[in-house]
């Protein structure tokens, strides 16, 4: 392909990006192929001869569109938003059309001096103390690839920070600390490294929250038996619930144990620290004077299109004592001077992606306000939809909701038998008030109300016109709802409030279609505390 062809072609990709944008309303949000479907499409060994673009394009939209979850659809609301922005495609396709390693200065100085911008522009965006700031000189920040690899790298330099001040201490005795809400990434990390994790339990009580009692207890217990904690993953935003862990009172723990690393996971709910009406709520000024490293998703709610997971760190020496690899054929002038940061050193890998390219123009494009304005707006769809859930005894909201994040399931008075018969068809949502639980009745048990929640779920998940993911939070099977797709209306909360109550209504149609009589499984109540 030369030039004037790559012009060509890229105006009709372009034009196609523009109307899968414009139809995106009309358009399923779930793909209804089945598994193994593109085998029967593309064959199983290349070309011979190199093929037309236009016919290779119009496959692209015959056979790789219809697989596609659209996770910028307005009615999805499953797993976390992921953000897609047209500035963040252009960005994104100027920096491939520049491919280059990045893993060092002297590889492309654009690349590495507009990260080193970026990630503070980022910081000043967040408010993040002074020392995350590259140009403090001592701690500084870089986009990573996801919050898994931000976690590991924070892991990997804690465990040479340890072992660096404690060499007589085995590789076997050192843990990291999680709780039984923090993401994969903190599993995955103790199984990459070989390393002992230790989830610690949250309560309901708590907002599924970390506390600083749980975690001195877990803390002393350990050390009692000759382990070594050496970092604790404290979450900001967990995917199950959006729980915040208290960084309060963990503050007041890490001052009892200072060679632990406390490494903020604020994938999703990071980058709300964006509105200054938030970062109370976000423990904010706790973050600025404790959190050894931070790290926040740009690519999930924060408009820049994946991948951009940036991690700062207060301490870059943390980071480069524990990555640095310089061979002779890497050395420049440039690094040796000390004047410019060669970020290879600052994550896993060698090479890495001009990945602050789009992150500049999306920043540029929205500028602070019209970034805040997007945070503000979803977190307001997810309290109208709140309000909704508020009026049908058909749902019920199981934790308090966190920023755009709802979590809800049909409650146990759902199931009890209507006043006039135990046979009727389910009510209707303007009718949910005959569903009020009878004085013969008791409360059915957690294995039925998860159950018929499962049903429920599944009901959801045969639809392609919205979507949304489960959880279990302490044994409680939930529904997930989280605002983020930037096209989201009001008009797409409503739509959705009202397919809810709909399969609401199925699934509690079917339970009593089951159970005709009266309720078959008794116990006490399963009702999650708030």
């Amino acid at each position: 392909m030369n030039v004037e062809e790559f012009r060509k072609a890229g105006y009709a990709a372009i034009d196609r990006i523009c109307d899968h944008f414009t139809n995106l309303q009309s358009t399923p949000v779930k793909s209804s192929v089945t598994p193994g479907y593109l085998a029967q499409h593309i064959p199983s060994t290349p070309p011979q001869q190199g093929e037309k673009w236009e016919q290779i394009l119009d496959d692209y939209s015959s056979f790789i569109v219809p697989g596609l979850t659209n996770w910028q659809h307005p009615s999805f609301f499953g797993f976390f938003p992921t953000a897609c922005t047209f500035e963040g495609v252009i960005g994104d396709l100027l920096a491939s059309s520049t491919s280059n390693p990045g893993f060092n200065w002297a590889s492309s100085p654009a690349c590495t001096e507009l990260e080193v911008l970026m990630m503070d522009w980022a910081a000043d965006l967040l408010g993040l103390h002074k020392d995350f700031f590259n140009s403090s000189g001592k701690g500084g920040g870089a986009i990573q690839v996801t919050a898994s690899d931000s976690a590991l790298i924070a892991v990997v330099a804690a465990r040479s920070q340890y072992q660096r001040t404690h060499p007589e201490v085995p590789h076997e005795k050192l843990v990291v600390y999680t709780t039984t809400q923090t993401h994969s990434l903190g599993l995955k990390a103790g199984k990459v490294l070989g390393i002992n994790v230790r989830a610690i339990e949250v309560e309901a009580a708590d907002q599924y929250a970390l506390r600083g009692h749980a975690l001195r207890r877990a803390l002393e217990e350990d050390t009692a038996k000759g382990k070594h904690p050496f970092i604790l993953i404290a979450t900001l935003g967990t995917t199950s619930s959006g729980a915040l862990d208290n960084m309060v009172e963990i503050k007041d723990v890490a001052k009892d144990y200072p060679s632990l690393w406390i490494h903020v996971d604020a994938a999703w709910a990071g980058v709300a620290l964006s509105c200054p009406e938030y970062r109370d709520k976000l423990y904010h000024a706790e973050i600025n004077e404790m959190a050894t490293s931070f790290c926040t998703n740009f690519h999930k709610w924060g408009l820049v299109n994946f991948d951009c997971s940036t991690l700062w760190v207060r301490d870059r020496t943390l980071l480069t004592e524990a990555l640095d690899i310089t061979p002779p054929f890497l050395r420049t002038k440039e690094s040796d001077s000390g004047l410019v940061i060669d970020y290879r050193n600052w994550h896993l890998a060698l090479g890495r992606r001009f990945r602050s390219l789009k992150l500049w123009f999306v920043l540029r494009s929205f500028g602070v306000e019209g970034f805040r304005n997007y945070i503000k707006r979803c977190i307001s769809l997810n309290s109208s939809f709140q309000h909704k859930i508020a009026e049908t005894s058909l749902l019920e909201i199981v934790t308090t909701p966190s920023l755009s994040l709802t979590v809800f399931r049909i409650p146990p008075s759902a199931l009890s038998p209507s006043p006039t018969t135990s046979t009727s068809a389910s009510a209707s949502s303007s009718s949910a008030s005959s569903l009020a639980i009878t004085p013969e009745a008791r409360e059915p048990t957690l294995e039925t109300m998860n159950l018929v929640n499962q049903a429920f779920f599944s009901r959801l998940s045969s639809r392609n016109d919205i979507l949304l993911t489960q959880t279990v939070l302490n044994g409680i099977f939930c529904v997930r709802f989280v605002v983020g797709s930037e096209q989201t209306t009001i008009n797409d909360v409503y739509n959705a409030y009202e397919i809810l109550v709909k399969e609401a209504e199925g699934a509690i149609e079917d339970w009593r279609a089951k159970n005709p009589v009266t309720l078959s499984q008794v116990g006490g109540t399963s009702k999650p505390t708030p």
